[in-house]
């Protein structure tokens, strides 16, 4: 087997959580609201055919969010929905009365003053969540972690946001930001939980099944296979959750997939006592949204009660589905996918085509009639780099 991709399965939890809240009336509400953004459109779903025949499979499905609100990046989806929620209860509105409209009004404006809302980010969260504090008429505070994209870091300036980059990691960015919230009063907008910390995030994790909702109606039949990437796992768990309540024992196998430097879920899953492994110091991968060492909590313990396996896979996996879909096979449309919303279709099309990662496709069940999903969560968020990968390899990157 490739030493550099590594496969456990997911044990069961001894008590199954409450997953109501990623629930299919739960996603209806949810895109309901967005649906009040002028910005809104349901962004593509793209059936690589001529790929999947070349690949061996039935099917291969990649849900573009490149074109999520004109920011490159589904991430907004998370923060639009958290922040929208916030601002109704100190309204007095119902989760049914929450519109763009009256979010914006004057009188909200004039009722709540100015608000301003911190988060850490690698860039495509904070990009959304200062979006929606300036939609919204309020303040925005991002801190991004050592080693962030100057492309990142100047686009969520550009929504109005007090940005920077810090001296330290991912998971250290969050607890300085957390700080800073506390001290100052700022409200903190982060997707990952924490004991005392999980409202938010779970409003986060609630509005990303807007995009599962969307790949639903989509697909002329379920996936047989869904490929989900996971830095701190709130987009993995809310995907997987939302496909498991409404698809039950039919639901599709959900693989969870991290970089070999990150593997937070896998260690997790492998150690398979119920205690969340964490990676400590720097995380040297070119997958910057999933460079994250802490699961969330809420996350693993969905994914506990209703995904498969976890997948670590290497920084080449990345790359290599990135370069495939900007250039699928036999005139397949092409797709735009940064780092990290490349990471789960690059690593499966490795197991796919690479002889040595056979156990790994049995294990998975994967054959000629599979349809796999995957969800591309990001465009060239960082151009130069997406162009040096592209068209340099993955060494001249780094």
């Amino acid at each position: 087997m490739n030493r550099d991709y590594h496969i456990a399965p997911i044990p069961r939890g001894v008590k199954a959580p409450d997953m109501r809240f990623l629930g299919p009336q739960a996603a209806q509400s949810v895109l309901a609201f967005h649906r009040t953004f002028p910005q809104y459109a349901a962004t593509p779903l793209r059936s690589l055919d001529e790929t999947a025949k070349l690949m061996g499979v039935g099917g291969l499905y990649v849900k573009d969010e490149s074109f999520r609100f004109g920011l490159n990046a589904f991430k907004v989806l998370g923060g639009s929905y958290a922040i929208g929620r916030c601002l109704a209860e100190r309204l007095g509105l119902a989760p049914e009365e929450m519109s763009h409209a009256a979010l914006t009004s004057p009188a909200a404006r004039e009722a709540l003053g100015t608000l301003t809302f911190i988060t850490a980010t690698d860039g495509n969260h904070g990009r959304g969540v200062a979006w929606t504090a300036r939609e919204y008429g309020h303040r925005s505070i991002v801190r991004m972690p050592s080693g962030s994209a100057a492309e990142r870091l100047q686009n969520i300036r550009a929504c109005g946001a007090d940005a920077e980059i810090t001296a330290v990691n991912y998971d250290d960015t969050v607890r300085l930001c957390a700080r800073m919230a506390e001290e100052h009063g700022h409200i903190l907008v982060q997707d990952t939980a924490w004991d005392g910390y999980e409202e938010i995030p779970m409003r986060i994790m609630q509005g990303y099944m807007t995009m599962g909702l969307e790949a639903m109606a989509q697909m002329d039949a379920p996936p047989t296979h869904l490929f989900l990437q996971a830095g701190v796992g709130s987009m993995a768990a809310a995907i997987a959750g939302l496909y498991a309540n409404v698809y039950g024992d039919k639901r599709p196998k959900i693989v969870i997939v991290e970089p070999n430097e990150a593997d937070c879920f896998y260690r997790t899953a492998k150690a398979a006592d119920g205690t969340r492994r964490i990676v400590t110091g720097s995380i040297p991968t070119i997958m910057a949204g999933l460079a994250c060492g802490e699961p969330c909590s809420i996350a693993w313990d969905v994914l506990s009660a209703c995904a498969d396996f976890c997948v670590t896979c290497p920084d080449e996996a990345a790359a290599r589905g990135m370069r495939i879909l900007g250039n699928p096979w036999s005139g397949d449309p092409r797709v735009i996918s940064g780092e990290s919303g490349a990471s789960a279709f690059g690593c499966a099309a490795q197991i796919l085509t690479d002889p040595a990662l056979s156990e790994i496709r049995d294990q998975l069940g994967l054959d000629a009639s599979s349809r796999l999903l995957f969800l591309s969560t990001e465009g060239a968020t960082d151009r130069d780099n997406y162009r040096r990968i592209c068209w340099d390899g993955l060494h001249a990157s780094l």
